[in-house]
């Protein structure tokens, strides 16, 4: 509990000089089926000293140490705090097609972009002029927006990403906007997989969201992949595989 108390603290800290702190993180990027969702939450110094991050902060932690139920009651609370204004939040979603074309790293990128870039508020970001028609390569490829919050992205930083940001290793056990950005992330992919569930029954989509279970890998074995499937994941998966009636994963 300790430790959870903390998550507050990191951010009190993270937040001096600027206007608002944003968590993001990611979940689905290790699986083998579905989507990669990233979450952003937004946070201020208000929030930070108010009611609801003084006294039920202790409660969030990183999403994979919590329950699905805890995940979707501290969710509706979330969506509360949103409606009143004390944050904002908001995810992003890369899907499979772009996960084959711009691969993990790069779909993650794309979601956790889609993700910050739904948080509007004009105290947040401060855009630079855009550049026009008539500007050269260079001035379009130096374009970024400017950001009076700090970023706050869990793992390392992200290279080629066009937010000024700052990688936070563990970052979903030490930073509460970034916990906070977990449980999104989480709670819509876990969403999202539960529908998939019903459109391509037969995985268990929603037993195990997409990740590489015994029982998944059995039944992609048996039934073969479906288009929610990641191409390259299945490659690797299967790269010892050596069942002659398997070989079309290869």
């Amino acid at each position: 509990m300790a430790k959870r108390r903390q998550l507050r603290g990191f951010d009190l800290k993270q937040i001096e000089g600027v206007a608002g702190l944003i968590g993001v993180d990611e979940a689905g990027r290790g699986a083998l089926a579905g989507p990669v969702v990233a979450g952003a939450v937004l946070v201020t110094k208000e929030f930070l000293d108010g009611r609801w991050a003084t006294t039920k902060a202790a409660r969030v932690n990183d999403s994979k140490q919590l329950t699905p139920a805890e995940r979707e009651e501290l969710w509706l609370e979330f969506e509360t705090l949103a409606a009143q204004g004390q944050i904002h939040a908001h995810f992003g979603v890369a899907d499979v097609a772009e996960i084959e074309q711009f691969n993990i790293l790069g779909a993650t990128k794309l979601a956790m972009r889609r993700a910050i870039a739904g948080i509007y508020p004009p105290e947040a970001f401060e855009r630079k002029s855009e550049p026009d028609l008539f500007a050269s390569s260079e001035e379009v490829a130096a374009f970024q927006p400017t950001v009076s919050a700090r970023i706050l992205i869990d793992g390392l930083a992200l290279r080629n990403f066009p937010y000024p940001h700052t990688g936070i290793i563990s970052g979903d056990a030490r930073s509460l906007s970034i916990a906070m950005a977990s449980i999104i992330a989480k709670v819509t992919r876990d969403r999202l997989m539960n529908e998939l569930d019903g459109q391509f029954p037969g995985y268990g989509f929603g037993q195990h969201k997409g990740y590489g279970t015994e029982e998944h890998r059995e039944a992609v074995l048996r039934r073969g992949r479906c288009v929610q499937h990641r191409d390259l994941f299945l490659r690797k998966l299967f790269a010892q595989h050596t069942d002659p009636a398997q070989m079309d994963f290869l």
